[in-house]
């Protein structure tokens, strides 16, 4: 499970408007028929129209300044193994997203009129997708990027001996090309994973778009806060702050492990992905207690998401294998916070 929390920014400034951002949602239903398409939802309804959001989003931004995001998007990434649990992708993803909401709300430190946050006392629409495209982020597409920029300096000679400002066999390069072609490490279906070409298998995911302000319009609820859980005084009287995303992440967890009846392994955590980055002995110690085959569905699942692994470590060399795990560690930080849930 991978989930991103992100406001909306343009350069120094946020998007005074939601429409850019819907109008990228609606990109899958074009060309589909009404029945096939993905509408948008929120707590109690369906099938709720682009424009009924974008017009909802922007009307409930009282106050807020140019400098202040309007929306935040929340994505929630289900990972293949978990999206196997779902008998319909669709209605156990809007039936998921409608509990996470609700987890949502009890992260904040706050109080509306004296009263804890409930969901709904916030504005939000979600969509489902079911394609996901490579991005330049991408492991494969980095690893496949020294094979795509000798490539493209072949097209180009190619093209200039083709115009007569260059001299050379064409035939020759081309050759080159195709043999580059099958050695990129990264292919589907026979051809070299390349930026925006469609992933296959079951790429369903959920898209969030949640107002910065109450669905009064009248309170700030932002998950973008620096403070976790905090009180401050304002006018004479302690308020709360804050929204715990370390509690939100593991409640998205919890939530969808009993909504489906998933058991999670130990490399599937968010606490796990957390000490991967912040405490690499913890989660060494951790993977090495696990039983044998919780441990090799463990290896399994990090090969599945790039992450380095000693597939077999004696553990009288523990010492020895964890210098060498935080040495192959270093060089994926990049990576697994690019992919990872907000830490």
């Amino acid at each position: 499970m991978y989930i991103t929390i992100t406001p909306q920014k343009l350069g120094k400034t946020y998007g005074q408007s939601s429409a850019s951002f819907v109008g990228y949602l609606e990109k899958e239903n074009q060309g589909i028929e009404q029945e096939g398409m993905e509408h948008f939802f929120n707590q109690y309804g369906d099938d709720i129209s682009a424009e009924e959001v974008v017009k909802e989003i922007d009307g409930n931004a009282a106050k807020l300044k140019k400098i202040e995001p309007k929306f935040y998007s929340i994505t929630v990434s289900p990972s293949e193994y978990e999206l196997r649990r779902l008998e319909n992708s669709s209605n156990d993803l809007k039936r998921y997203t409608r509990e996470l909401m609700k987890d949502y709300v009890k992260c904040f430190n706050r109080e509306i009129n004296g009263r804890p946050i409930s969901v709904d006392d916030i504005k939000y629409y979600a969509k489902i997708e079911h394609q996901r495209t490579f991005k330049g982020t991408d492991r494969q597409i980095r690893e496949n990027q020294p094979y795509a920029t000798k490539i493209l300096q072949l097209k180009n000679e190619v093209r200039n001996i083709e115009i007569g400002s260059m001299e050379g066999s064409i035939k020759k390069r081309e050759r080159e090309i195709a043999k580059l072609e099958s050695q990129a490490p990264h292919q589907q279906n026979g051809k070299r994973i390349v930026q925006g070409m469609q992933k296959d298998g079951n790429q369903s995911h959920i898209h969030i778009i949640v107002s910065r302000k109450d669905a009064s319009n009248s309170f700030s609820l932002s998950p973008g806060s620096k403070y976790k859980a905090s009180n401050v005084e304002m006018h004479g009287k302690k308020v709360g702050r804050g929204f715990n995303r370390d509690q939100f992440f593991e409640r998205a967890e919890k939530t969808f492990d009993t909504t489906f009846g998933y058991q999670r392994n130990f490399a599937e955590t968010y606490k796990a992905r957390k000490d991967f980055i912040k405490n690499p002995k913890i989660y060494f110690a951790s993977l090495m207690k696990l039983p044998t085959n919780e441990k090799a569905i463990a290896f399994k699942l990090m090969g599945k998401a790039g992450l380095p692994i000693m597939p077999s470590i004696p553990t009288n060399q523990v010492q020895l294998a964890l210098k060498v795990f935080n040495r192959l560690r270093s060089g994926v930080d990049v990576a697994i916070k690019s992919s990872s849930i907000g830490i």
